[in-house]
């Protein structure tokens, strides 16, 4: 009888993707498959087809997801035109105010109604570009208008029903090497006053206009045949000939001086402020007699430190924090050029005098800041008239801020004034109340550029 020496042995699969130990039990949950083990490369192609499919129904689980995600958004309501203006040039900016909608065009400025979007005037005298456009509805149909032209020049209108009718220009000289360009132009709600931001050759400047729209609208009611005239020479612009052109410009004289309109009054010119520096007075009690009654912030002229002490502080720094300066490179102190200003109605944080008479729907003061500064400075306008102009004044409330000011907004109610500082700060100002009603800081990697109360 023949013994084998050595246990029986199971020989090892002829096949590398036998089934797998968590597979052995497959039969129990699908018996027919004990018959069913598909031979290879069907196997393969079979794990192919359910990883495609698998990958597939992925792919549409998210899909549904994110449709029923948008369902609960609410959408947005597309709009599409409805009418169109027809327009000689190209347009570059508009404004609307009122009953009208007037559009700065590459050769002057048009108007047009929004009801049946057809053009009541024109104005083409100046032959130039109108970049930016301001209105203001005065009342009883009139509307003050400010343009800027290409050059850098502010033209002030006067707009009744059917025509135009030229008051100034604003930063015109006579000799042009001083001539100044306009930044910016801001015209209050109501048509009171104007802000124009101007540059020069070497510095920058505000000038604040109170608008007699009073006296406007008796002139054109005492007047309706200037005003007759100036709308024939409104609409006969648009011709283009030669001969129209040189009756055009004699209209337009004879219209200003048969007219009469009252010239805007320049308030104030409001200037950078002065980088700080050593103190000029000999004692204390000098530079006592320059300070006010102590009840609000200054813009730090008045102080005691000398040259000598700021330049031993400089010193001192620049010993202290050399490798940072050296890696971030020395930057230059330069005088801003752009400003940011808002007209302010009556509130808490303008305080006037019992003797004078505020108006709730007439601005009282103005907020300034300007670029690189810590300091909001709010002025009043309401300034008794004086022959020689308030250059530079000084403000009646300073708000210092712990960074620079980025940006600044105003809501359409004139109630809520919104202040962003470079280190990402916004706060929100109830200026009826006279504090402020909220903080936030966004993250540090965020930039703030401008704001918008919706």
């Amino acid at each position: 009888v023949y013994i084998r020496k050595h246990p029986l042995e199971i020989p090892p699969p002829s096949e590398k993707d036998w089934i797998k130990d968590d597979e052995e039990d497959f039969f129990l949950q699908d018996p027919d498959r004990v018959f069913d083990a598909l031979p290879q490369p069907v196997r393969m192609i079979n794990k192919l087809v359910m990883l495609v499919f698998e990958n597939a129904m992925e792919i549409i689980e998210r899909r549904e997801a994110l449709q029923e995600a948008q369902k609960g958004k609410v959408q947005a309501t597309k709009c599409f035109p409805t009418a169109e203006f027809e327009v000689t040039g190209r347009a570059s900016c508009l404004a609307a105010s009122g009953k009208y909608i007037f559009v700065g065009l590459s050769m002057g400025l048009a108007v047009f109604q929004v009801s049946d979007c057809k053009q009541v005037c024109a104005w083409d005298t100046a032959k130039t570009e109108i970049c930016v456009i301001r209105a203001s509805a005065l009342g009883n149909e009139h509307h003050a208008l400010l343009a800027v032209d290409e050059l850098g020049f502010v033209w002030l209108f006067c707009f009744h029903k059917d025509s135009f009718l030229f008051i100034k220009n604003l930063n015109e000289v006579e000799d042009i090497s001083k001539r100044s360009t306009c930044l910016e132009v801001v015209l209050s709600q109501g048509g009171d006053y104007a802000g124009v931001l101007l540059q020069g050759n070497t510095e920058a400047w505000l000038e604040i206009y109170r608008l007699p729209k009073d006296s406007w609208l008796k002139e054109r009611e005492n007047s309706p045949g200037a005003a007759a005239g100036l709308a024939f020479r409104d609409r006969r612009s648009s011709q283009g000939s030669t001969a129209d052109s040189l009756l055009q410009e004699s209209l337009l004289s004879a219209s200003k001086t048969d007219a009469k309109m009252g010239l805007p009054v320049l308030l104030m010119k409001v200037k950078p402020p002065k980088p700080i520096t050593g103190s000029n007075f000999k004692s204390p009690l000098e530079a006592l007699m320059k300070v006010d009654d102590g009840s609000v912030f200054g813009l730090g002229h008045n102080h005691l430190i000398k040259d000598s002490q700021w330049e031993q502080q400089e010193a001192i720094f620049r010993n202290t924090y050399q490798e940072y300066l050296e890696a971030e490179g020395e930057s230059k102190v330069e005088i801003p050029r752009h400003a940011t200003f808002h007209f302010l109605l009556p509130s808490r944080i303008l305080q006037v005098g019992p003797e004078i008479k505020l108006q709730p729907a007439v601005p009282a003061g103005i907020s300034v800041h300007w670029d690189g500064s810590h300091n909001l400075c709010l002025y009043l306008l309401n300034r008794p008239f004086k022959e020689k102009v308030d250059v530079d004044p000084k403000p009646e409330v300073v708000w210092p801020c712990a960074a620079p000011i980025a940006c600044s907004a105003v809501s359409s109610c004139c109630r809520y004034l919104a202040l962003a500082c470079e280190d990402t700060a916004i706060t929100i100002w109830d200026q009826h109340l006279g504090y402020p009603l909220t903080v936030t800081a966004l993250l540090d990697e965020h930039v703030i550029r401008s704001m918008h109360f919706l």
